[in-house]
């Protein structure tokens, strides 16, 4: 398990945990021996930006005895830390409920399109981070939050009367397809365009302009915004990643 630590907030360093994932790999940059890259799988971003020194610090050898960081394990790449630290750090970065009720059935018929409840953190996290539903919750919940429960395309935010959001967490690469649950492989949509966006019948450009598919069987520019502009969160961490939306319109977007 990895907890990615740094991370640069505006023009100033800040030393935060942001994120999880299990490292499958360490691969050699073939063009710089000295250099390596980690593989990664079941990336989750955290629910905040957790402090190095947050209550007191959670790795004890990264503190001096007088209580400030060490500067040379702070720099180090990789450093190793205990069942505990980890646990500490997990639990200050993913335990936040969504501010929002989920959808459910009163009822209690089951529906497979219908949103269960966030699963509650019963089990240790490291356990719960290869839970689909946990995941899906967690994605869910960072996307919304990140557009203000807005969707990009429509610009509609509807809320119902239960305060729940109807917009919708879409992956931009899907998970089958080794899509991460990253905020940044993530749009908030409607279900309607959720479901075209799925489809390949729209996509977005690098400059977030709204692509239509020809393969459409009707106009559907009354739905989405005049400008044809996709509302994106002004924090540029939390846009989509060009890489993402380029796999998108290479393999799923049908533009001609």
């Amino acid at each position: 398990m990895n907890n990615f630590p740094d991370r640069l907030l505006g023009n100033q360093a800040g030393r935060f945990y942001w994120a999880t994932a299990i490292v499958t790999g360490i691969r050699q940059d073939l063009l710089r021996p000295d250099h390596y890259y980690a593989d990664l799988k079941r990336y989750v971003d955290f629910d905040r930006l957790v402090g190095y020194q947050e209550n007191g610090g959670f790795e004890s050898k990264l503190f001096l005895p007088d209580g400030r960081v060490s500067g040379g394990r702070a720099v180090q790449a990789v450093r190793v830390i205990s069942d505990e630290e980890c646990d500490a750090i997990l639990n200050a970065g993913l335990s936040e409920r969504s501010p929002w009720p989920e959808r459910y059935d009163e009822a209690g018929l089951g529906n497979e399109f219908e949103e269960q409840p966030q699963a509650p953190l019963e089990r240790p996290l490291v356990e719960q981070l290869v839970n689909r539903r946990f995941r899906d919750a967690k994605f869910r919940q960072h996307v919304r939050i990140a557009y203000d429960r807005r969707c990009a395309f429509t610009g509609l935010r509807l809320i119902n009367g239960k305060g729940r959001p109807e917009v919708e967490a879409a992956h931009i690469m899907p998970v089958e397809k080794n899509g991460p649950d990253s905020v940044q492989n993530g749009i908030a949509l409607s279900g309607t365009v959720h479901w075209m966006f799925d489809r390949g019948l729209l996509s977005m450009d690098d400059d977030y302009t709204i692509l239509k598919s020809r393969h459409l069987n009707h106009d559907v520019s009354h739905l989405l915004r005049p400008d044809m502009k996709a509302l994106v969160p002004d924090d540029p961490r939390l846009r989509p990643h060009p890489y993402y939306l380029d796999w998108h319109r290479s393999n799923c977007f049908k533009a001609a």
